[in-house]
């Protein structure tokens, strides 16, 4: 069995629902978890009882997810507000701008990573996406080979991009001695490609401060689309490993499920834990409490050595 102590929840389960931090993370104890995730979700007006909260020792935060705070105009989840990978100089340094406020805040609540998106690319005409995400395409479709071409072909022109900003971030992440922990994303747009995750984290020095993060449920929504193997990926990326998101993938392909209910192979997940590495359930705000009691007692038995 796992140590109950290791597993987190993301606070993006109840964030949208509270108007005060110190119950919302009391919550969240009540359910069993010692640590949280402060997910991006999180407004402003939570902060005086989040810092109450872990003042008085109500919880932990085993990860921050970037961005936290976002300009006041903004009043909802925006993790990709601003992107890494954009075109535009100007976009590419207010993602630092807020990155670097996510890791001051991390720092504040003590934190040792920060999860990140890292960015997309986009067509002005006939995105690839829709024929990339059509059920039954494969390298035999003359469509979807195409299709996958041109996607690889924008995404080597946008990865510089974000390989810099990741580079400027670092020497602020290193000086906090916080992580960053870029995540796999579920979008086909969305960067690093899952093949192109090696050639990515080969541009950062192993051990330093930029490492990946794993999302099960992304993993399983790419798996579904046949665009990644996720026993040969996270072989792949095991040294760079940092944390996990944690949560199950339906028939229908809708993420943030029950574990166990869907079609995530969390035996698979399980080979690839190691001591060190953060684990949060991150489930959907439509699931219940008991969902959430269903979840833990699940990873914690599936997931222990």
């Amino acid at each position: 069995m796992l140590d109950p102590t290791r597993l987190a929840i993301s606070t993006c389960w109840c964030s949208s629902r509270h108007v005060d931090g110190y119950d919302m993370l009391y919550e969240l104890r009540e359910l069993g978890f010692s640590q949280v995730e402060l997910s991006h979700g999180i407004r402003v007006s939570l902060v005086p009882g989040i810092l109450r909260a872990l003042a008085e020792k109500v919880v932990t935060v085993s990860s921050v997810h970037n961005f936290w705070p976002l300009p006041s105009s903004v009043q909802h989840a925006a993790p990709n507000l601003f992107q890494p990978s954009a075109r535009s100089r100007q976009e590419r340094e207010l993602w630092l701008h807020y990155s670097r406020q996510t890791l001051e805040f991390a720092e504040q609540v003590g934190a040792p990573v920060v999860v990140m998106h890292s960015g997309s690319v986009s067509f002005r005409f006939r995105s690839p996406a829709s024929v990339l995400g059509e059920s039954g395409g494969g390298e035999g479709d003359r469509r979807y080979r195409a299709s996958l071409q041109r996607l690889r072909s924008a995404a080597r022109r946008a990865l510089p991009r974000v390989v810099k900003s990741y580079r400027d971030l670092a020497l602020f992440a290193e000086e906090k001695g916080i992580r960053l922990g870029a995540e796999n994303r579920e979008g086909t747009l969305e960067l690093p490609l899952d093949a192109g995750w090696t050639d990515f984290l080969s541009g950062f020095e192993k051990g330093g401060p930029v490492g990946y993060w794993h999302d099960t449920g992304h993993a399983e929504i790419k798996h579904q689309q046949g665009l990644l193997d996720p026993a040969r990926h996270l072989e792949l990326v095991a040294e760079r490993l940092l944390g996990f998101h944690l949560h199950d993938v339906s028939a229908e392909g809708r993420d943030h499920q029950v574990p166990g209910s869907g079609s995530v192979d969390f035996s698979l997940v399980r080979q690839f834990i190691r001591p060190e590495h953060v684990l949060v359930l991150e489930p959907s705000p439509r699931l219940t409490s008991e969902d959430i009691r269903v979840s833990r007692a699940f990873l914690l038995d599936q997931l222990g050595a």
